[in-house]
């Protein structure tokens, strides 16, 4: 299960005898990090993280099982009965909104679950070249995923960027931020900045836009017509001096 390599376990035997409803699980609860109810836990990516699972009002030792999504969790011996700990290390991007959930071992439906609310910054940075004859589209496109979601906007020549009706479009998504502009012209040339900024930080990312002439196309009718021309003419000119040709031979 992907993720799961990240996790180390620490601190038995358990069982898959199943108690429900028996007397020995009355008043039995987990708590993890000391929350008896499901949970969100904010945290930032890098540094590693703790999660601690405990058995609460049992008269006898209980087997822990944790997962992370729906694939379980390898526990070492020693960590499976009354406590469990598990550690995500490194936190990164990836393990935001994902869920880690400790259960009973002998009764699956006892459990608390957390979700993990990663945040971080935007991560844009660096410069492209973008070399587009004039009347053809063109499209920039930032990576503006982050967590809080960053506010966006475009910029050229480091002037905020004033659009114009039906020639530029924006289209965003929690992880994409893009200007397109239809049909460039020669007023279009610039540099484009993609600003994205959170409470976290700020990431920027330049497009250099060059327009260039449009090319003219190869005039390929105009080519096979003048070879037929040639051809013909030549043609005709070996049958208008056919006698003579003849007579030489």
């Amino acid at each position: 299960v992907e993720g799961l390599e990240k996790l180390s376990s620490f601190c038995g035997t358990d069982t898959d005898a199943e108690c429900p409803h028996s007397p020995s699980c009355a008043g039995l609860e987990l708590s993890v990090n000391n929350n008896a109810d499901d949970f969100s836990l904010t945290t930032t990516a890098g540094p590693s993280l703790s999660l601690s699972c405990l058995v609460q009002n049992s008269s006898q030792d209980e087997g822990l099982l944790w997962y992370r999504g729906d694939g379980q969790v390898d526990l070492k011996d020693g960590n499976k009965v009354n406590i469990s700990h598990i550690c995500v290390s490194p936190v990164s991007e990836s393990d935001n909104g994902v869920v880690f959930t400790c259960r009973l071992a002998r009764d699956k439906s006892v459990q608390v679950s957390v979700t993990l609310n990663v945040q971080f910054p935007p991560n844009l940075t660096g410069e492209e070249y973008l070399h587009v004859e004039a009347d053809k589209d063109v499209t920039m496109s930032c990576n503006a995923k982050s967590n809080p979601q960053a506010q966006t906007a475009w910029y050229k020549n480091n002037e905020l960027l004033t659009l114009e009706q039906d020639r530029y479009r924006l289209y965003q998504t929690s992880e994409v931020f893009q200007l397109s502009i239809t049909k460039v012209q020669k007023s279009d040339n610039g540099t484009y900045t993609c600003m994205v900024a959170s409470a976290l930080g700020q990431g920027k990312k330049d497009f250099h836009l060059i327009v260039e002439d449009r090319k003219r196309p190869f005039p390929k009718e105009a080519v096979i017509a003048a070879v037929v021309v040639v051809t013909l003419t030549i043609l005709f000119g070996i049958l208008a001096r056919k006698d003579k040709i003849f007579k030489v031979w």
